[in-house]
């Protein structure tokens, strides 16, 4: 089953994407060729594959990089110090996505 523009369309506003026409016939096809992919790999057994918790060096199954000890922190005052607007015991920052 392929993907319609409508599909495209959806993903898109999940992402917050404005598409143009030129782009949704750009991604169609690319976005179809990836969940053909996936269906290709959902399709394979891997019920007798092993977990595994790191691909790029054996280690236990929880690894930590560090001790999870407490630590001096800043207080808020000096968090906020620098903060071009702080506001509220917050960081002041400018408004992103707006949507309608």
């Amino acid at each position: 089953m392929g993907l319609t523009d409508q599909d495209v369309r959806y993903v898109a506003e999940l992402a917050h994407l404005e598409l143009t026409p030129d782009e949704m016939r750009k991604f169609l096809p690319q976005l179809d060729s990836i969940l053909q992919y996936m269906r290709k790999l959902n399709a394979l057994d891997t019920a007798h594959v092993d977990a595994m918790a790191q691909v790029i060096y054996p280690a236990e199954e929880n690894p930590a990089l560090r001790l999870d000890q407490t630590r001096k922190s800043f207080s808020q005052d000096e968090a906020l110090g620098d903060a071009p607007e702080p506001g509220d015991g917050c960081f002041k920052v400018p408004r992103v996505i707006e949507r309608e």
